[in-house]
């Protein structure tokens, strides 16, 4: 990252300078002196007085700087070595797949979140924003598919991310509009504030206390002649222990480009689907599989939308069944119907049917809707970056989009 230099104190007056004939050195000091000038060799004629002999003479420049000043700031272009854009997969530790660490939520979720197993205990409390929600952790996996990229690429990794918004909603799908960079700022805030626990080891160590997923989330912005911010780059310092699972522990898994346009409760199947022993599908009882999701409602309400989303069977590489189990024998004076066990299968698809299923529509079919949003946005296009930016080119930087 280029920073610019350091404001030096002034130079002294130089009247105030003490030079080797001054009367206030005593007659030892300037004895020395003389002796270690006649002793040392000629120096070498600076190369801007020979070029002064042997060049043209140039006018001399008028310094238009007052005493003082500090040196000319570096354009706001040149202050950030960005980390962005993404080449690769997007890519997300296996830790956070398998377990809900985020709220299942399109709106500010302010309740705790608990998980407790005999093995494994998650809570999260929320920040004055609310827990950090699924929609936001699409923040995360981008940041681990950067360091990832940076891994397999052999260079060097740090725990400070800077990439441009417009390379992140590109990555997963989002609309380049003013209401996604709203959304943005209102995400980081969750992601800063929001407090987790866990007895999960990161890269061979533990941790006894509460930590955030960012511990620092800034936008960096420019301002224009009539006063409108404009977003430049978002910087991030990643939590120790996200960082040190993704660069020791390397249980880095890649995702489905099409997991970006699942709904909440979709997106956590596949990732529980993903990372359960070799990816290629389980069966559980529908209490446990419940936990796992992390759906905070009534087990019947969480019954019926895995009826729904196992009919729709839109969770990419993987199929969703409900399964009746048998039922004991009613016991005798016993009053009520007793609803039969359900259990969870989830299956692996063929690859053959892959294709079918690609989450990049076909060339005459609409862009399907952002799921963030409960009123259907297009995604990013020449003709809507137009609009965005008042010109008919599409913006290629988050320069070009106002950061109210």
């Amino acid at each position: 990252m280029t920073r610019s230099s350091p404001v030096l104190p002034a130079a002294p007056s130089p009247a105030k300078l003490a030079s080797p004939d001054q009367g206030d050195a005593s007659p030892a000091i300037r004895a020395t002196r003389k002796a270690d000038v006649a002793g040392a060799p000629p120096r070498e004629a600076p190369a801007r007085i020979a070029s002064k002999a042997t060049g043209p003479k140039m006018p001399a420049k008028t310094s238009t700087k007052s005493p003082g000043k500090t040196p000319a700031k570096v354009p706001q272009g040149e202050l950030f070595l960005l980390d962005s854009p993404l080449h690769g997969e997007i890519r997300g530790e296996r830790s956070l797949m398998a377990f809900p660490f985020f709220a299942l939520s399109k709106n500010a979720w302010m309740k705790p979140l608990s998980y407790r197993t005999d093995t494994v205990t998650i809570e999260v409390r929320p920040s004055a924003s609310g827990v950090a929600t699924i929609y936001d952790k699409e923040i995360v996996l981008y940041i681990a598919s950067l360091m990832a990229a940076k891994l397999e690429a052999g260079d060097e990794v740090a725990q400070d991310f800077v990439f441009t918004a417009h390379d992140l909603f590109s990555v997963t799908g989002s609309n380049h509009s003013a209401r996604s960079y709203g959304r943005l700022s209102e995400a980081l805030e969750r992601l800063q504030g929001t407090q987790i626990k866990t007895n999960i080891e990161a890269g061979g160590e533990g941790e006894e206390g509460f930590f955030s997923w960012l511990s620092e989330a800034k936008l960096h912005y420019s301002k224009t002649r009539s006063g409108e911010r404009r977003l430049k780059a978002i910087k991030v310092r990643l939590c120790d222990w996200l960082f040190r699972a993704i660069l020791l522990d390397r249980h880095v898994l890649d995702y489905a480009i099409a997991y970006f346009q699942l709904g909440p409760i979709e997106r956590r199947i596949y990732e529980v689907a993903r990372s359960t022993g070799d990816g290629d599908g389980f069966e559980i009882d529908l209490p446990t599989f419940r936990l796992q999701i992390g759906y905070q409602n009534p087990l019947a309400n969480f019954r019926a939308a895995l009826k729904q989303i196992a009919g729709t069977d839109t969770i990419p590489d993987y199929h969703l069944e409900l399964v009746d189990t048998a039922v004991e024998p009613e016991e005798p004076g016993r009053r009520g119907r007793k609803a039969n066990p359900v259990r969870v299968m989830i299956t692996r698809r063929p690859i053959a049917l892959a294709p079918a299923l690609s989450s990049e529509p076909l060339p005459d079919s609409p862009p399907s809707p952002d799921p963030r949003s409960s009123t259907a946005e297009p995604l990013d296009s020449a003709a809507s970056n137009s609009e965005i930016s008042g010109s008919g080119e599409s913006p290629a930087t988050d320069s070009d989009h106002a950061f109210k």
